[in-house]
Order: C-alpha cells, then sequence, then structure tokens
C-alpha cells in the first residue's frame, strides 16, 4: 500500500496534486537538474534588455505565462475566485493566461475576464467532450486551445479516471482531427521526447508544451534538459515550443529560454501568493520573476528575448 503523502495546500486530497519527494519524483529531478545549469557572464556592451514577446502571433510584455491550473475556485476562501484571480493579473500585465480542466460554466466566467487565454483540455475516452470544448472555447473567445497529451495512465497502470471521466491515449490521427476541426492555433502541452513532438508537428499543432505535468511520469526527464534536442527537431517547422514545471524564479526562466524556450509557464510559483493575496499577489510575484529575468539577460548581454544563446549556459 503506498503511503499517503501530506498536502501543504487546501482543499480535498488529490485536487491540488502533490508528488512524493521521492528519487522517483520529476520534480525532485527537475528541481536538481535546473540549479546545476549555470551561466556564464557577457556583460561588455550589455543594454537594458525589453522583455516584450511575440506568442503565437500577438504581442506581450513578458514571455512568461501564466499557469494551466485547474479547479482552484474550490479552494477559495470567502467567496474569492483564484481563476479568475490570475486571469486578472495576467490582463493586467499582459501576460497570455492558461486555463486547465474546468466546466464550461467556470471556463466562460474566467474568459469574461478578458485576458488572452489558452484552454486546455483533458484526453478524455468520449472525443464528443473535447469537440464540444473546443468549440465552446471558441465561442467564448479564447486566444488558443489544446490538449493535455500526457495525463493519460493513473497509478494503478490503468487509464486515468477524473471527475468520473474515463481518460485515453491521443493517437496521431486523434490529434490531427482536433487541429483541423478549429481556427484555432492548437497546442499539444505534456511532450516530454523528440518522437512525440515531431508527431505533434506532423499533426498541424502550432505550439507544444514541454512538461511532464508537475511529475505525473515517475523519473521523469526534466524539460530544459529534452529541450534542445526538440527544438532541432522542430527547427524551421513554425512549431512554438513552452515550457513549464518548476519555473519559479526569472533565473529559471532565463535558463529555459536560454535553452531554447519561445516562452515558460509559472506554475506552484505564484500558487501561495494566488491563494493568499489573489491578483495582487500573482502580479507581485510575476514582476519580480521579470526583474530577475531581465538582470541575468544584462549579465549574459541579451538585449531581446529574441536573441538568447544557449552556449551561455554550462552543466555543472
Amino acid at each position: 500500500m503506498e503511503e499517503k503523502i501530506k498536502s501543504p495546500w487546501p482543499g480535498p486530497a488529490g485536487l491540488i496534486p502533490v508528488t512524493s519527494g521521492r528519487a522517483d519524483d520529476a520534480n525532485v529531478i527537475n528541481r536538481h537538474y535546473l540549479d546545476h545549469l549555470m551561466v556564464e557572464m557577457r556583460v561588455i556592451d550589455s543594454v537594458e534588455p525589453d522583455l516584450t514577446t511575440e506568442i503565437l502571433g500577438r504581442k506581450f510584455s513578458s514571455p512568461i505565462m501564466m499557469p494551466a491550473f485547474s479547479h482552484l475556485n474550490k479552494v477559495g476562501k470567502d467567496g474569492r475566485k483564484p481563476m479568475q484571480a490570475y486571469a486578472k493579473a495576467a490582463k493586467e500585465m499582459n501576460l497570455l493566461n492558461w486555463v486547465g480542466m474546468e466546466p464550461d460554466s467556470e471556463y466562460a466566467a474566467i474568459a469574461d475576464v478578458g485576458a488572452p487565454t489558452v484552454r486546455i483540455i483533458k484526453p478524455f475516452a468520449d472525443h464528443d467532450i473535447i469537440r464540444k470544448q473546443i468549440a465552446f472555447a471558441e465561442a467564448h473567445g479564447a486566444f488558443a486551445v489544446g490538449i493535455d497529451v500526457d495525463h493519460i495512465a493513473g497509478r494503478d497502470g490503468h487509464f486515468d479516471i477524473v471527475d468520473g471521466q474515463p481518460l485515453a491515449t491521443v493517437t496521431s490521427c486523434d490529434l490531427k482531427r482536433y487541429a483541423e476541426s478549429t481556427p484555432l492555433p492548437f497546442i499539444a502541452k505534456g511532450v516530454l521526447s523528440v518522437a512525440d513532438a515531431v508527431k505533434a508537428k506532423d499533426a498541424g499543432c502550432k505550439a507544444i508544451v514541454v512538461s511532464h505535468h508537475h511529475g505525473r511520469i515517475p523519473f521523469g526527464v526534466p524539460p530544459t534538459f529534452i529541450l534542445p534536442d526538440i527544438k532541432r527537431a522542430l527547427a524551421g517547422s513554425g512549431v512554438a515550443v513552452f515550457v513549464d514545471c518548476g519555473i519559479d524564479s526569472g533565473y529559471d526562466a532565463y535558463k529555459a529560454l536560454a535553452l531554447g524556450a519561445d516562452a515558460v509557464a509559472v506554475g506552484r510559483g505564484i500558487l501561495s501568493p494566488l491563494l493568499k493575496e489573489g491578483k495582487d499577489g500573482v502580479v507581485k510575484k510575476v514582476r519580480r520573476m521579470n526583474e530577475q529575468l531581465k538582470e541575468m539577460m544584462m549579465y549574459t548581454g541579451i538585449a531581446d528575448t529574441y536573441s538568447f544563446d544557449p552556449t551561455v549556459i554550462h552543466h555543472s
């Protein structure tokens, strides 16, 4: 019988997932890897950098994006709506917002905030649910839409079941059908190999998120480890490559961007300030991350978000 892991987060067990912290925990592996990427200094002729970033044809104030959180309104205290709160932060800061698994009514309320928003859908075994959620996202002005390709297996070795809905593998044909079904950019989230990155590209995805989805796979490789290989495989394709997992500071963001990410999503790094302080906590956290990112860019002679150079990164 598996040992129960005590959660530091509010709400019922599993609502905000926690992982073991043991050797098989991909979050532990990822944190260790990120912390052992060293940066060389190139300061002569350096200038104060510009963080303006184009993501899927639209300009944003920073390459740091909001995370695709799910269900957080269930833990909001005193009537607070954390899902809307971080959407409001995204709108105020001109950042790209992401939303994970939410019923249509909740998604509509988040979309009404007015931030450009990506809706990420679970890989439901019932494909009609996916098609209907894509259509609902279109009708509510989504910026893009996508699917969690990596959320398939449960800890029991069977297909996972979430909120009573069975999940299933996304095939290459499924991905192609979904991408062709919508005028919106379609995104494959949870790519952690060159093989899946190429399949997503061939299926018509306009972007991928290199991610292990907060440690879904035991012993998962860090996204920044596999990122350079994925960038080489997708070179010239026009597919945008985003990264998440462990992006807790502007320094983490810098390392992922230097290694080839077009943008990065913060995740657990904003969770505590979001739940404690709402929108203002998120704004404070991301502003500090932007400051740290610009600091590192100045120290390495990077003038803008189109000029990152992977040769400044060294593996200790």
